[in-house]
């Protein structure tokens, strides 16, 4: 008691005294609030007497103590993603003194009050979210929190809240730079340069840049955050004329966050491609005798190229044979290919055509490529068929000779002719349109070979005139005709000279038709060279017979080179004529004989031919 009180004695008036209890320095509820003392009375006797007396004093508070808070500066992590509402720490002050005075209510001193994010509690201190937080705008805040108690007195504190980073940024590419269209066959061309950025920090800052393997371009590393985007070589239009690039861009974070940036490269053309023709070569028919400018075919070349460089300009190359009149004879659209005859075409003049074709485009330098076209001109029956024998055009018909005992088939004569045309329009057939007596002669079909359809007789006529028909099997057929004059002799007893007709209209004369008969007039004075030789000669070896007035069997055979062995010419058998002249006529007349009879021997005499009239005068063929 001495050491915070004391005590001192006082008297009254009437003498008493009492003791007083004097405060001897302040008292300190918060650390004693209770004092319990015992006060003692001794009297002056011997021994002395003593009372006692117990004292409580109760120490009334008073509001001596502010509010203190257990630290003076309190931090906080907060991630950015926390929802409204959520604790972000707790403070707490301690007012040792008692009743209202240590009443304590919290309260926030933040410098803008409405936008921040913070509440707090004032009887518990709880701070919370009461907005949404973005580390990008703020990374921390710094708020004082303040403690009053109940009487007025108050403490503080101050509280740093960092904002944790999420990642919630997806990164941002920036084009700066992007070429298109590119031109192609360029290496390693620059194409694109763009940058990137994360608004979240560290790992979530980070990016990688990506672009589909697939694809010919690269990406490169420039300054920092820069990207540039290159060709890895050389590109085709003609492969691929449009590339759609997508860049990825993806951040470290966690969760992962990506961008993709679309961009379109079109690449220009270059003239790299020659014109390429569908065919390396064409045939085209046309049929002769076209109506000029007929359009027969057409050529075509592509261009891988674009635009002016895939134009494509067509035109006729000069031809190898330096002869062919190619540009009088075919043209060509420049534009299209298509090809025109310009006049009228002769398959017998010009069978075939063939040339070159230039397709050139327009690019620069100008590009070409050749194709060969061959026209084949497709024969028309425009030819007649021409007699080649017998001779038409003479001034006297030819006449076959026909024995009177020729049996049926001996051949009388044989028609020759030609066509001009080609295959089936040159196929020729013969038919025997008219005779003087019909069914006695017959014309094969197929050779113009004239027979004898049946055994001669006395009664028949000794001339006849036959018109052969000889007609082509195109379409429509044309045909010709030619007259064949027949004469049927017995033997050299009947004089025959053959009268002349009157001669054929002259007709214009036909380069073919001149030297056929230039061939057959010499190959007729030949024969009629040797006749005569042969007459000469007989007549010399007969002259002692001749005065008898009979004629002998000739000796040896007739020469070869006049009779017609191989049944092409006029006549199908061997024969040998015997040629008498008459003692009295006078006239070079010539009689003809009848076959000699290979029955007969062959060791007959003179007096036996001499012994018999009949067979002197009539020598039958072999």
């Amino acid at each position: 008691m001495a050491q915070t009180k004391a005590h001192r004695k006082k008297s009254r008036s009437d003498g008493r005294k009492f003791p007083e209890l004097v405060l001897d320095k302040a008292l300190d509820r918060e650390e004693q609030p209770e004092l319990r003392l015992t006060l003692t009375a001794l009297d002056g006797g011997s021994p002395p007497r003593s009372g006692t007396t117990e004292i409580q004093i109760r120490v009334l508070d008073s509001n001596d103590n502010a509010p203190e808070f257990a630290q003076e500066i309190y931090e906080a992590q907060v991630p950015e993603n926390d929802s409204l509402g959520s604790l972000v720490i707790t403070v707490s002050a301690r007012d040792l003194d008692a009743g209202t005075f240590g009443e304590i209510s919290y309260a926030l001193f933040q410098v803008d009050d409405v936008n921040q994010p913070f509440e707090i509690n004032p009887n518990t201190g709880e701070i919370r979210l009461k907005k949404t937080l973005d580390f990008e705008e703020f990374q921390s805040y710094h708020v004082d929190v303040e403690a009053t108690d109940g009487g007025g007195l108050s403490g503080k504190c101050s509280i740093v809240i960092k904002i944790l980073d999420v990642n919630d940024n997806a990164p941002e590419l920036t084009m700066s730079s992007l070429i298109s269209p590119i031109p192609e066959n360029l290496p390693e061309m620059i194409v694109a340069v763009f940058s990137v950025s994360d608004a979240d920090s560290g790992n979530n800052q980070q990016v990688i840049c990506s672009i589909d393997d697939n694809l010919p371009f690269l990406l490169r590393p420039s300054v920092e955050n820069f990207y540039t985007l290159v060709t890895e070589g050389p590109l085709d239009r003609e492969s691929k004329a449009e590339y759609n690039i997508t860049i990825t861009v993806t951040d470290l974070g966690t969760p992962r966050l990506k961008t993709q940036h679309n961009i379109t490269v079109l690449v220009s053309d270059v003239n790299d491609n020659a014109p390429a023709f569908t065919q390396t070569s064409y045939t085209l028919f046309v049929r002769e005798n076209n109506s000029p400018a007929l359009h027969i075919g057409g050529v075509s070349a592509t261009d891988r190229d674009a635009g002016a460089n895939a134009q494509v300009t067509y035109s006729l190359l000069p031809p190898q044979d330096p002869h062919l009149p190619l540009a009088s004879l075919v043209s060509i659209n420049a534009d299209n290919g298509q090809l025109f005859a310009l006049r009228a075409l002769d398959y017998e003049a010009l069978q075939a055509l063939e040339f070159r074709v230039g397709a050139t485009d327009r690019g620069s330098p100008a590009l070409s490529s050749q194709a060969l076209v061959r026209v084949l001109v497709l024969d028309a029956n425009d030819n007649s068929p021409f007699v080649l024998y017998p001779l038409q055009n003479g001034s006297a018909p030819c006449t076959e000779l026909v024995p009177r005992a020729a049996e049926p088939g001996y051949l009388v004569s044989k028609v020759v002719a030609v066509d001009g045309d080609s295959g089936q329009n040159a196929w020729l057939s013969y038919q025997l349109l008219k005779a003087t007596e019909p069914g006695l002669f017959g014309v094969w079909a197929h050779n113009g070979e004239v027979r004898t359809a049946r055994l001669l007789s006395e009664r028949d006529a000794a001339k006849h005139r036959l018109l052969v028909l000889v007609k082509d099997n195109g379409e429509p057929p044309l045909s010709a005709s030619v007259t064949l004059h027949v004469l049927l002799v017995d033997g050299f007893s009947q004089p025959y000279l053959p009268l002349p007709e009157a001669a054929a209209e002259p007709a214009q004369a036909d380069p073919l038709t001149v030297y056929l008969v230039i061939a057959l007039a010499s190959v007729s004075s030949l024969f009629l060279f040797s006749v005569l030789a042969f007459i000469a000669v007989r007549l010399c070896r007969r002259g002692r017979a001749a005065s008898l007035g009979g004629c002998s069997v000739p000796e040896g055979h007739f020469p070869g080179h006049l009779v017609d062995v191989g049944g092409t010419g006029t006549l199908s058998q061997s024969y040998q004529y015997e040629v008498c002249l008459t003692g009295g006529s006078g006239t070079s007349e010539f009689k003809f004989l009848k076959p000699i009879v290979p029955s007969f021997p062959p060791q007959v005499t003179g007096r036996e031919m001499e012994g018999n009239p009949t067979l002197r005068n009539s020598f039958p063929f072999s």
